[in-house]
């Protein structure tokens, strides 16, 4: 099993721009379905992006980010990304990578259906002021 550790939050201003990160360790030679999931204080998480790189690569964004952020994934360093631009207050949250094993079994990614995924990191924290 793969574990997930996130990186790279932090403060900014809204307008700004901040790149997260995600290093998965463990059994990485397998194909993960991989997403950004986020929590704001008092709100239930959602989704924010996910990505499948296996068998090509695509992309889902939920609407409230798509244009502002990108997600991208570095199989060779093992690394998931999320590069947040454009950003506001209310991008403010809990920020968690996760990770669901889609080797030989029917597996629908990109996902943001928290239920699917198994594997969660810590969270890193994401601050934006006015």
């Amino acid at each position: 099993q793969v574990h997930l550790v996130e990186s790279g939050g932090g403060s900014a201003q809204a307008g700004g721009s901040l790149r997260l990160s995600c290093a998965a360790s463990g059994d990485t030679d397998t194909n993960y379905c991989m997403a950004w999931f986020r929590q704001a204080p008092g709100k239930e998480r959602e989704g924010v992006a996910s990505i499948r790189t296996y068998g090509g690569v695509r992309l889902y964004y939920a609407d409230s980010v798509k244009g502002r952020v990108t997600i991208s994934k570095d199989n060779a360093k093992n690394t998931l990304y999320l590069q947040m631009g454009s950003l506001k207050p209310e991008d403010t949250a809990i920020y968690y990578c996760a990770a669901k094993d889609c080797t030989g079994v029917t597996c629908y990614c990109p996902s943001l259906r928290q239920g699917d995924f198994a594997i969660w990191g810590q969270g890193t924290q994401v601050t934006v002021s006015s």
